[in-house]
Parts: C-alpha cells; sequence; structure tokens
C-alpha cells in the first residue's frame, strides 16, 4: 500500500463458511476496495472450472474477506489481484507461496492493470522480508528507474492477467490444516448475490 509517508504492507485473509454465498467484507475498507473485491469473485467464479473449483461451492458457502489491522482505512484498486489471489487459495485450498507480495488492478475481464507509488510499495515489501512481487508488465517503467541496490533479493514477475498471476502464487501443496468443504448434490435456494461490509 502507498500512504503519505511512503509505502506499508497490506495482509489479506479470506475464511469460508457455511451459507448462501454471501461475500463479507471488514477491515474499514473504501468504496473502490469493495468493487475490487466483487469483481475479483465476478472473475472467479467465472474461471472457476479452469481454476478446479467445485462450481457449488459459491452456492453453499459465505466467503469472509479480511484486512487486518482495522483501525487504519484503506481504499485503492491496488489491492485487486491480491484479493483475487486470497480468494482462489480459499476456495481451492491451496497454499501461496511465501513471501510473496503484490500490486495490481484486477478488471473483469481478468486483466491486470498498472497501478502507482510502485518504487515506495517494493521498499515496503523488502523490509518484510518478501522475496517474490507480481507486477503488471506496464509498471515495468516504474521499475526501471528504482536503483539496483534497492531491487536486490527481489526477484519480480510481471503479470498479464489474473491466470498468471496464479501460476506464480498458488503452489501444488495444501494449505496447512485445510477445510473439509463438503458440497450438498441438492439445489440450494437461490438468495441472489449479497456484500455486506462490517
Amino acid at each position: 500500500a502507498w500512504t503519505s509517508v511512503g509505502g506499508d504492507i497490506l495482509f489479506v485473509e479470506s475464511l469460508l463458511s457455511r451459507g448462501r454465498g454471501k461475500l463479507t467484507l471488514s477491515g474499514q475498507l473504501g468504496d473502490v476496495m469493495k468493487e475490487s473485491a466483487i469483481t475479483a469473485l465476478s472473475y472467479l467464479r467465472s474461471r472457476a472450472d479452469e481454476i478446479g473449483i467445485d462450481y457449488r461451492l459459491f452456492e453453499q458457502y459465505d466467503l469472509h474477506i479480511h484486512f487486518p489491522e482495522g483501525a487504519v482505512p484503506k481504499d485503492g484498486p491496488s489491492a485487486g489481484i491480491a484479493i483475487f489471489t486470497s480468494m482462489a487459495s480459499a476456495f481451492t485450498q491451496r497454499r501461496i507461496r511465501p513471501r510473496l507480495a503484490m500490486t495490481g488492478e484486477i478488471t473483469l475481464r481478468g486483466k491486470v492493470l498498472p497501478v502507482g507509488g510502485i518504487k515506495e510499495k517494493l521498499l515496503a515489501a523488502r523490509r518484510a522480508g518478501m522475496k517474490d512481487i507480481i507486477l503488471c508488465p506496464k509498471n515495468r517503467k516504474d521499475i526501471e528507474e528504482i536503483q539496483e541496490d534497492y531491487l536486490k533479493g527481489l526477484t519480480i514477475h510481471y503479470a498479464d492477467r489474473v491466470d498468471d498471476v496464479l501460476r506464480v502464487a498458488l503452489l501444488d501443496e495444501l494449505v496447512p490444516h485445510p477445510q473439509k468443504l463438503p458440497v450438498r448434490d441438492e439445489p440450494v435456494p437461490a438468495t441472489g448475490p449479497s456484500v455486506e461490509v462490517q
């Protein structure tokens, strides 16, 4: 995240629980960030088969996305691909690559768009011990303007689409203590999309 005093790291948490497809967002999020989460979930649903997600999970489980440090307001589109990756991990129970940071806006068609404050964000990621960074290819020019010493120890991955993000971010192994996510065969009464912000 970019702040008035430099960059900072935001963590994203995702949790599934039995329900009817409700999306809950918490952590003092602004409108743009909420829209990023809704966009990410819509695209994830559209790519369920390719990613290996049983579509019934979307209808039979609620999803809660939380950004810790709830006292700090957060907004902007930069967390789009991080939200998408966290959601994909929750629905597949696949582990995310350790020491990985990413920043980029997501579109409804799965494109990754460039964002600002790249230098500040990279310095924050390096301070936090990150090793791999995922960015939009259009942010390459921002990387080229940063002194090489500041990039030492970082591997930059460029992703044009969120499918490219998942290829870098999601490992084949399961998360520690994976959730059991049984699904029912019988249809669940549709309640329509529901978003709750806390």
